[in-house]
């Protein structure tokens, strides 16, 4: 089995949605002083690649903790969106992949734009849902939407259409996921495990994607 990693690293640079803070990692502990290396960590439940759950939107809704363990591990579809004449990801790409979603738990949109992670223009004109392609999206059984973007949604909807539409439906999305170039015309298993957080509305996750593959076991790096 070939695994792949699809997650961004976590570190005190790092981007972060507008009016995120970003993650603080301290010293707390030395092996030269106490015996045992450790560290301080506070971020944000939506740093890095993570999890929104439904309740990140929507009052009384499903917190990640509600979810068995299994509802993040599946077969997943990767969606090609790097054709795309405007930022807008509309049914009319999404259609010809029906049959195949149908028998998916996660539908990964590739877009391509995670080659801007680290720069100004990653929050800018960054692929997105339509409100109509999300709505199609939740009409099938799939347990979540991951997309390599900061978000479903352009940062300035302040309605969120295409959260409400997926979220409202009892899904995870999985946010600025990475290295969707290596799955092409690959069949695969996705993993966003989270961390068990009580009550959390999101968490980050090391999301990788499984291949049945002949080659020695490997690990490829995000790229973009």
């Amino acid at each position: 089995m070939r695994i792949i990693d699809l997650s961004q690293p976590i570190h005190p640079e790092i981007p972060v949605y507008p009016g995120t803070e970003p993650p603080v990692i301290t010293p707390a502990n030395s092996i030269a002083r106490d015996g045992f290396a450790e560290i301080k960590i506070a971020f944000s439940s939506h740093t890095a690649t993570h999890i929104d759950a439904p309740c990140h939107i929507l009052s009384g809704a499903k917190s990640l903790d509600r979810f068995p363990a299994g509802h993040f591990v599946g077969p997943a579809l990767l969606i090609d969106a790097t054709g795309r004449a405007a930022p807008e990801i509309g049914i009319d790409l999404l259609e010809p992949y029906a049959d195949r979603l149908a028998g998916a738990a996660f539908a990964l949109l590739h877009t391509g734009w995670s080659r801007h992670w680290g720069q100004d223009r990653y929050f800018r004109a960054f692929p997105h849902l339509s409100k109509q392609a999300a709505a199609w999206l939740s009409r099938f059984p799939l347990r979540g939407v991951g997309i390599d973007c900061i978000s479903v949604d352009p940062v300035e909807r302040a309605d969120l259409p295409a959260h409400h539409a997926l979220l409202g439906r009892g899904m995870i999305i999985i946010e600025n996921l990475t290295n969707l170039q290596a799955l092409r015309g690959r069949e695969f298993i996705f993993s966003c495990l989270p961390l068990p957080i009580r009550a959390a509305d999101g968490s980050p996750v090391r999301a990788v994607a499984m291949l049945e593959d002949q080659a020695s076991d490997a690990t490829a790096s995000p790229t973009g």
